[in-house]
């Protein structure tokens, strides 16, 4: 890793720019996966009443407009030439983070339908806004070589906190952790914001050995290009069969015990630990193989998984259900979410990263998470069975872990074809 290399000569700037991103990512993806996409829940159903339709309804919301403000915000941070302006995107992150700690410190106290969809837009504004700021980050701080190491130890931090705190999902413990946690940060972001300091100035240089991602050289990846859309398409379909399967299976009375909800210390320890091991693997195997590699592991994890957990649903089984369900979950999950933080920067360069991070992790991330969240929600609040449930998200799981190679092979005899059709 370049991380040590800085370390061993003393270049502590350099360093300094990892620990803020890994710091500010773990924090924010943490923020993101409990605070908003599970708190959220709790709170519309439970503090201001709604039925789990409704709150399905308000999801849809909160991830169509956080994806138009994300790509929005992408394209004007190009066009600006924000993307490479460090000191603008602290004071973009700087109001981001202010906003949604007001945000934390109110959610506990609504109770009416109206002020729950106003908490809902402004959050998805900020949420918005903040998406490219953040990932764009990466050409700042992080070079090349690093992203995958550096991905995975964000995912693996993130999960594994996630994990182990809260042990309830309810809106009032995630808003007392997180705005004190987001309070020092706003502090810290404002003095870094409104002073110049060398070392700020010394970061902000580092796009222009950085910058250009994996995936770029010889030539960037163009926003339209068949490549990148196909990643979207890849990436939207993972985190929409992670999120519809998910939020059934941990709300199940059969699988608490195996879950983030699992009263056992051991099993919550166990599934945290499964988290950062997963995502170290992923940051491993996507710096030294070709991504297509990283797809076949995940969809075909994913596969697996929810064929593990229909086969113990028709078995009936009434003891705990084993951890090698949650295992291959948790390992499917980090795998995924790894090559969500490396991907999008490693097919950007300096000018392109604000829009290929809003479209990347606005469409392929959060609207494939909050629009199959919203489903899962829709498919309990008509009565549809786990067992069923999880029989359509396997059958669709199956069916791309068949497509993608059926689809690289195709790709390939055709590439064969043409080089040998060529005089």
């Amino acid at each position: 890793m370049k991380l040590f290399e800085f370390v061993a000569d003393r270049r502590w700037v350099p360093v300094t720019g990892y620990v803020f991103y890994v710091a500010a990512l773990t924090a924010g993806y943490y923020y993101n996966l409990t605070f908003v996409q599970l708190g959220l829940i709790d709170l519309g159903t439970r503090l201001v009443g709604l039925s789990p339709r409704d709150v399905s309804k308000v999801m849809a919301v909160l991830a169509l407009t956080t994806l138009v403000v994300a790509i929005g915000g992408g394209i004007l941070m190009d066009r600006r030439g924000w993307s490479s302006n460090l000191h603008r995107k602290l004071r973009g992150l700087l109001a981001v983070i202010s906003v949604q700690l007001v945000l934390t410190l109110v959610a506990p106290v609504i109770r009416t339908p109206a002020a729950l969809l106003a908490w809902v837009v402004v959050c998805s504004v900020t949420l918005g806004t903040g998406i490219p700021l953040m990932f764009s980050t990466m050409i700042d701080f992080i070079p090349v070589r690093d992203r995958g190491y550096i991905a995975g130890i964000v995912a693996g931090l993130s999960f594994f906190v996630a994990a182990l705190y809260p042990r309830q999902w309810r809106i009032e413990d995630f808003s007392v952790v997180v705005a004190g946690a987001m309070a020092p940060a706003v502090l810290v972001l404002g003095v870094l914001s409104f002073r110049r300091f060398a070392f700020v100035d010394e970061l902000a240089r580092q796009h222009e050995q950085f910058g250009t991602g994996r995936f770029c050289r010889p030539a960037p990846v163009r926003t339209s290009s068949f490549v990148f859309w196909l990643l979207i398409v890849l990436m939207f379909s993972v985190f929409f069969i992670d999120s519809l399967g998910f939020l059934r299976i941990m709300e199940a009375p059969v699988y608490i015990s195996t879950s983030w909800q699992s009263p056992q210390v051991g099993t919550r320890v166990f599934i945290a630990v499964t988290h950062v091991a997963g995502a170290l693997a992923a940051g491993v195997i996507y710096t030294n193989f070709t991504r297509r590699w990283l797809f076949l592991w995940i969809f075909g994890l994913f596969a697996f998984t929810h064929l593990l957990y229909t086969f113990d649903l028709r078995m009936g089984s009434t003891s705990t259900p084993p951890l090698v369900l949650p295992m291959f979950y948790v390992l499917a999950v980090s795998f995924y979410t790894t090559l969500n933080f490396a991907l999008w920067p490693d097919h950007s360069t300096a000018t392109t990263i604000g829009v290929h991070t809003g479209l990347g992790v606005g469409i392929a991330g959060w609207l494939a998470s909050f629009l199959s969240t919203s489903l899962a929600l829709y498919s309990e609040a008509i009565g549809l069975s786990l067992l069923r449930h999880l029989t359509y998200v396997n059958a669709l799981a199956l069916l791309l872990a068949f497509l993608l190679p059926v689809a690289l092979y195709v790709r390939r005899m055709t590439t064969l074809a043409r080089q040998g059709a060529t005089p």
